[in-house]
């Protein structure tokens, strides 16, 4: 074998160089083989690094998926390097530099570069700045909650309550001069991301850090004369005033809620004016915030803390309003809830608030619930808050009259039309009579919901444990029953349990991923909690009053979040109206630079290598370079054997019934020597053995030959139309693009394209086992992603089956099998040919979930025809006939 390709290499040479030159020696022939088929590897593997990179982009573009900034600084890193890497190795290849190929990947790497370091930097801004001088485009200075306030005081014209805000430029002074942001850093180097003690160990060492930091001296006077010009502006003596000192950190208030995720400290007295707010700036670092923001895929470096100072308000009542409902799409009329006091009360669940909804039209009120509300909130000397009892005769009293809620009706209205969204609104009512606006924010509406799912079934003879109460976000979940009677109990809660507890807490998110559901007995879907259930997707009924009673710890429960029932067991009717858990990515910081840097590498747009387009100047992301260099490099081969066999063709198209334009290149002893010369090659002619073994599945027998291919109307239907919405300028040619064997007399690198459909196998079968492997990775179809990727699962399934490690992402599947003797590795070849031929086309057919086990069985078990002995072509045929009976 290697005097063949010797020989070949040494004519290629003497070809290039003209007859009157000597051609080079043994050695140095041998040396440009070797460097020529290093640069072909290297370039094959960043091609499939790449594609790895684009498909698990494409992943958590879905918003499924957590992720951070550090996983897209790493991944676009990633992409950039292994796109360099190709350029190089075709360059190399191609035995000549290209200026132009290095200056796109250069521009490329550019943009992408850009976009990471797209992240506004922030001028010089005053420290304090009063809410008369604050509208929502300065919410990089004093964060969403005061530039909303701001925005609701002076152009909605709405009361809000009278103060300051302490920008973020505060803010990133103490935290600069302090030396706290290297010293945060080092100590969340300690986290462990699945030991929450190692996470709460970590915030309270940041936090003490915050809290014993030295102010800036002038900083801390600004704050105390921005306090005096408040108290005179009151009417008060600077000792007579207190304020409210509400978080208002980057973000907050926005798309993500951060529902709770802060402090606010009510009733402050001056003496404690500068302690309390480094409380606040600390609160960015409690458990509970640094977990949602690792959630969120948020960053330290995005995030700042303004802090809103606001004339402290004795609310004889106070509550929350939503201009719409957060989940029932067809439900615009206002909600308002009421607590007697203080607005905690209302939003953290203590107590069940009165509730009633407003018709939008005509501000008529509807179901007005007054509930018993037996304590409250107040402010007391020295700074404190305390709970007292409510009057007797308050206690089931309305604490809102027909006038007062009409006025807080009008208010949504306006803000809902200023914002042009629905508005998550907290409200006060002053022991003057006047309304006052707390904060206005986007309501986190869940879109698409509309009750209770079509062929939802009624559910009977099963054990109701408790019903009632109000659905804060729909959906079904089951588990067994976890009580949470402390915040000691949280760390211990398992995944897939259900919460229990008597009080709907915004604490309860750091196991909102784990939860199946979460049940209270009190709470109020305008709360905080419920917020967060419905950003993360968590079935929970709040108001149930005895679930922690009646539903014993440990018990499998079902919960029904869309009827308000909870069931004993497992009730599987349900369970199959049961959504997969998401985490809502879309809107955060990261997802929107993900985004961004996305654009510059996975679209494919060079599709056709026919098209006079297919060149390095059209190359608009990674992916389309990507494409362009694996077809190029193939092309280089082709010259290299070519050049070398001279008038012989070692370049050939094998002549064989295998559906492809499969096109083969000989490296040495895969070719019989005395086979016939020419273009083509014949089947027999094979000598590699591993192309042979792979040849042997591929070639369509008689049997597949005069089997139809089963067609799944609909899902035909849909194929079509994915390659229209996908591919408007396909002319009709991208079904049979060339596909490429590159051999030897042990080597096999096989590299398959079948319209959408792309699949490289590589591999080495000798006699010694632990060099012998196959690799495979599949990708693409014409179908959309819900059946593509269900045809990689069932691929996948497959390749497990036959003893192949398996890695699914989205629509890529890869399969690796390792260190098995010749005779095995040669059987997995050939049930590889005949896996190629299997799949094709069948995206169409994966109509649902029991088409990936239908399929994967059909092959497993010797059925390597879709005829109509496997399900999935009977199921195919029956569906075709119910549309026949239909259209008929």
């Amino acid at each position: 074998m290697h005097s063949e390709i010797l020989e070949n290499l040494k004519r290629f040479l003497c070809f290039l160089f003209g007859s009157g030159r000597a051609c080079v020696d043994d050695l140095a022939v041998q040396e440009l083989f070797r460097k020529k088929y290093r640069h072909f590897q290297e370039l094959l593997e960043s091609n499939s690094e790449l594609l790895k990179i684009v498909s698990d982009m494409e992943l958590k573009l879905q918003g499924g998926q957590l992720f951070g900034m550090s996983y897209v600084r790493s991944q676009a890193t990633r992409a950039v390097f292994h796109a360099l890497r190709l350029a190089a190795s075709f360059e190399s290849l191609s035995g000549k530099p290209n200026p132009n190929l290095r200056a796109k990947v250069e521009e490329l790497q550019e943009r992408i570069k850009a976009e990471l370091e797209s992240r506004k930097e922030l001028q010089d801004q005053e420290r304090v700045l009063s809410y008369s001088q604050i509208t929502r485009e300065m919410v990089d200075a004093v964060g969403g909650k005061s530039a909303n306030l701001g925005e609701v005081k002076n152009r909605v014209g709405l009361p809000v309550p009278r103060g300051f805000a302490i920008t973020t430029s505060a803010f990133r002074l103490l935290f600069e001069q302090a030396g706290l942001w290297d010293e945060i850093k080092r100590i969340k180097l300690g986290i462990i991301p699945d030991a929450p003690n190692s996470l709460e160990e970590a915030s309270e060492d940041i936090q003490r850090a915050i809290l014993s930091a030295a102010m800036p001296a002038d900083l801390e006077q600004e704050l105390l004369d921005a306090h005096s010009r408040l108290a005179r502006e009151c009417g008060l003596e600077p000792d007579e005033l207190r304020v409210a000192l509400r978080s208002s950190a980057l973000g907050e208030d926005s798309e993500l809620s951060f529902a709770g995720q802060y402090l606010s400290v009510l009733n402050v007295p001056r003496q404690r004016l500068l302690t309390n707010y480094r409380y606040v700036l600390a609160s960015l670092y409690t458990p509970r915030a640094i977990s949602y923001r690792l959630l969120k895929g948020i960053v330290d470096e995005d995030m700042a803390m303004s802090v809103a100072c606001l004339e402290m308000i004795d609310s004889v009542a106070s509550g929350v309003m939503y201009t719409r409902h957060p989940f029932h799409a067809s439900d615009d009329r206002i909600l308002i809830n009421a607590v007697w006091g203080l607005g905690p009360y209302a939003v953290d669940g203590v107590i069940t608030p009165d509730s009633l909804s407003v018709d939008r039209k005509d501000l008529s009120i509807k179901d007005w619930r007054v509930a018993e509300k037996p304590v409250r909130l107040v402010c007391a000397q020295g700074g404190k808050l305390v709970e007292e009892p409510v009057p007797q005769e308050d206690q089931a009293r309305p604490c809102l009259s027909e006038a007062q809620v009409g006025v807080l009706a009008d208010y949504a209205l306006k803000l809902e039309k200023h914002y042009g969204l629905a508005q998550d609104i907290e409200w006060a009512l002053t022991p003057g009579g006047e309304l006052l606006v707390l904060q206005s924010r986007p309501l986190g509406v869940v879109p698409g919901v509309q009750g209770v799912p079509a062929g939802m079934p009624t559910i009977e003879g099963r054990d109701i444990l408790v019903q009632g109460g109000e659905v804060a976000q729909p959906g079904v979940g089951s588990g067994p029953a976890f009580h949470v009677t402390c915040d000691d109990d949280l760390p211990a809660f398992p995944e897939g349990g259900v919460l229990v507890a008597a009080h709907s807490s915004p604490k309860f998110m750091v196991v909102m991923q784990k939860a199946q559901a979460i049940l209270a007995d009190s709470g109020s879907i305008t709360g905080h909690m419920a917020s967060l259930t419905r950003e993360f997707g968590v079935p929970t009924i709040l108001g149930l009053k005895t679930a922690t009673r009646d539903i014993p710890p440990g018990a499998m429960v079902t919960v029904d979040a869309y009827t308000g029932r909870v069931y004993a067991g497992a009730v599987d009717e349900l369970l199959a109206f049961k959504a997969e858990k998401t985490t809502l990515m879309a809107g955060t910081p990261v997802y929107e630079v993900l985004t961004r840097v996305a654009r510059h590498i996975v679209p494919l747009r060079l599709t056709d290598p026919k098209s006079p387009d297919f060149k390095v100047a059209s190359c608009a992301t990674l992916h389309d370079l990507m494409r362009l260099l694996h077809e190029r490099s193939y092309g280089e081969m082709f010259t290299l054997s070519d050049m070398a066999s001279g008038e012989t063709g070692v370049s050939r198209r094998l002549r064989a019934q295998t559906g492809l334009d499969l096109h083969v290149i000989d490296l040495g002893g895969g070719v019989d020597p005395e086979a016939p010369l020419g273009r083509n090659l014949r089947p027999e002619d094979v000598i590699s053995k591993p192309f042979a073994a792979l040849l042997g599945g591929l070639v369509l027998d008689q049997e597949q030959l005069s089997t139809p291919r089963p067609v799944q109307v609909g899902g035909l239907l849909s194929v079509m139309g994915q390659q229209m919405i996908q591919n408007p300028a396909a002319d009709g040619q991208r079904f049979g693009d060339r596909s490429y064997a590159i051999i030897s007399d042990k080597y096999l690198n096989f590299s398959s394209r079948v319209g959408y459909h792309y699949g490289v196998l590589d591999c080495y079968c000798g006699r010694t086992e632990s060099k012998n492997y196959i690799t495979f990775s599949f990708k693409g179809g014409a179908a959309d992603d819900v059946k593509r990727a269900r045809r990689a699962r069932a691929i996948g399934l497959i390749l497990e089956g036959l003893g192949f490690s398996v890695d699914v992402t989205g629509d890529r599947v890869v399969g690796r099998l390792h260190k098995r003797d010749t005779e095995e590795t040669l059987e997995k070849l050939w049930l590889m040919g005949k896996l190629l031929q299997f799949t094709r086309q069948t995206d169409m057919l994966m109509t649902d979930e029991k088409s990936v086990h239908a399929l994967a069985d059909c092959f497993l078990t010797g059925r390597y025809v879709l005829d109509g002995s496997c399900p999935l072509t009977e199921q195919a045929q029956k569906m075709r006939k119910t549309k026949d009976n239909q259209a008929s």
